[in-house]
């Protein structure tokens, strides 16, 4: 453990809680890194491919999921300080390929994930699609969740967009703009999973399921599509993901990131509401209120793998971690209950809490929503409603005040929060489905009426 934290009550609590919350979760390997005050604390713990004994250090990288978007929104930024592109320009104005659709979409509602794109394909069924192709077979306007501008819709979609963006500006495809306008002057080896990065002298720790009451842990395959990369390619380490924390502290990036360019990220764009995964959105960032302290960042999960990054530019914070298992989200959640007891000004992320009590289900909720190729079939029977996603089994819905709905969690048994129907605004008829920060869009409507069902 070396340039350790000045921070008394961290620094005997850390290594032993890691280790102790690692197996505890029956995460192989996970890496922890804490900067404060120009110096930085991190601890490692285990294997990076359980049974392999390749110990998990410092310098070894992990997939990082939807991290990456954070990496991608900032490249993009750079680009915007420079004057290469423009927060508020249509985005046909580079691609205009994308016709009348790129005329109404913009970088800031693509950042933001306020487009009103659909979260895009399965990755097995783009696995061979150049990005030119995806965004040309995938961005249409028929597919528009709601229309661009209006309400937060998470989407992988229209990140890649945003990395094509890059390519079309700098000339360079994602991952070469991405290396030389951000990785390097950072100091950051790249990696990644997929695409021209995957070729790296640095180790990539192998993403694991687990199943922690049968006592399994078995290793999994990476599945993001080469087009995708932009959304969710890149492996860094924890001490990486400081890197780019501290970028986006005031003054914390040496030039390469203006101040009023990375306070523009941290800021909250009115239409971003993402239910369930935040408690705002700025460009590329997700927002967090933390007794009444504000961190920005970004959460990433790939195949096994649950990775987090917390920054508080008020104090000049970073909080970065990294776990090469699906169980890590709850390592990193019973983590911070630990660490939100010493000198560190974070507390553990709010569990997704249905409100108190419950109200009669409503069967006009009933019916089917779409994003992109994802289906939602919710279904009214007996005087309650179920839920089917892509075609897995119903599962009961316990409705709540608002059109806010909670599941039963196979793990736990407890009820956790599910998402909310949404209402248009105009006509108050229910119009959509949030799931996950997801929203599905209406599209069949089923009701019963004497015993028949009909659809409207």
């Amino acid at each position: 453990m070396t340039d350790v934290l000045q921070v008394p009550d961290v620094l005997p609590l850390v290594g032993g809680k890691l280790s102790a919350l690692a197996r505890e979760h029956r995460v192989p390997g996970a890496q922890l890194a804490i900067h404060h005050d120009g110096r930085t604390l991190a601890v490692e713990f285990g294997e990076a491919e359980h049974g392999t004994r390749r110990r998990m250090t410092r310098d070894t990288t992990v997939p990082v999921g939807s991290v990456t978007k954070a990496f991608t929104a900032t490249v993009a930024m750079v680009l915007v300080a420079d004057g290469d592109l423009e927060l508020d320009a249509p985005v046909s104005d580079h691609l205009p390929e994308l016709g009348e659709l790129g005329a109404r979409l913009t970088l800031r509602q693509l950042l933001s994930h306020t487009a009103g794109l659909p979260t895009g394909p399965d990755s097995e069924d783009v696995a061979t699609t150049t990005v030119r192709r995806y965004v040309r077979d995938h961005c249409r306007a028929g597919d528009l969740v709601l229309p661009p501008g209006t309400g937060f819709s998470y989407s992988n979609l229209g990140f890649v967009l945003v990395g094509y963006l890059i390519e079309t500006v700098t000339g360079m495809d994602w991952w070469s703009a991405l290396d030389s306008i951000l990785l390097r002057p950072l100091g950051i080896e790249p990696a990644a999973i997929v695409g021209s990065g995957a070729a790296t002298g640095r180790m990539v720790a192998t993403g694991h399921s687990v199943n922690v009451s049968a006592g399994r842990v078995r290793p999994v395959r990476q599945s993001l599509a080469a087009a995708e990369a932009a959304a969710g390619a890149l492996a860094v380490s924890a001490t990486d993901l400081v890197a780019l924390g501290r970028l986006h502290l005031d003054g914390g990036g040496a030039g390469l990131l203006p101040a009023a360019y990375a306070a523009a990220m941290r800021s909250p764009v009115p239409a971003a509401e993402p239910f369930g995964l935040a408690d705002g959105w700025g460009l590329g960032l997700a927002l967090f209120n933390v007794d009444g302290t504000r961190w920005v960042g970004h959460d990433g999960n790939g195949d096994g793998t649950a990775c987090h990054l917390r920054v508080e530019p008020d104090s000049g914070w970073v909080v970065a971690f990294t776990s090469n298992a699906n169980t890590g989200t709850g390592l990193w959640r019973d983590l911070l209950a630990e660490l939100a007891g010493t000198d560190l000004p974070i507390a553990p992320p709010r569990s997704a809490v249905p409100p108190a009590g419950t109200v009669p289900a409503q069967p006009a909720c009933a019916g089917t929503y779409v994003n992109g190729g994802m289906s939602y079939v919710v279904e009214s029977r007996g005087g309650g409603l179920y839920l089917s996603v892509d075609g897995d089994a119903f599962a009961r819905l316990t409705c709540h005040e608002n059109l806010v709905f909670s599941v039963r969690d196979p793990a736990s048994g407890r009820q956790v929060l599910g998402g909310r129907f949404v209402r248009d605004p105009r006509t108050g008829a229910v119009q959509a489905i949030q799931l996950d920060g997801r929203l599905a869009s209406r599209r069949i409507h089923r009701f019963r009426e004497s015993g028949r069902a009909r659809i409207a």
